[in-house]
């Protein structure tokens, strides 16, 4: 029962504490966009090469097997 007494002001004050941090971060602006994250992996930033058609070469970024 002595455990309690302990207990309960520290989750109310760790309760407190986490409140804080998330008006802290909706101040700061951290949910202002939601969907651009999701919608940038789908984006294709590919660097096509606009007179042959094919994608340029970027070493250390294409597959193993396309960096012939």
């Amino acid at each position: 029962m002595e455990v309690i007494y302990n207990l309960i002001p520290g989750m109310i004050f760790f309760g407190l504490v986490f409140v804080g941090v998330l008006i802290w971060a909706i101040r700061r602006g951290q949910y202002d966009d939601l969907e651009g994250d999701g919608n940038r992996i789908l984006m294709d930033d590919d660097d096509v090469d606009k007179a042959s058609g094919s994608r340029k070469k970027r070493p250390g970024l294409n597959f193993p097997d396309e960096d012939d």
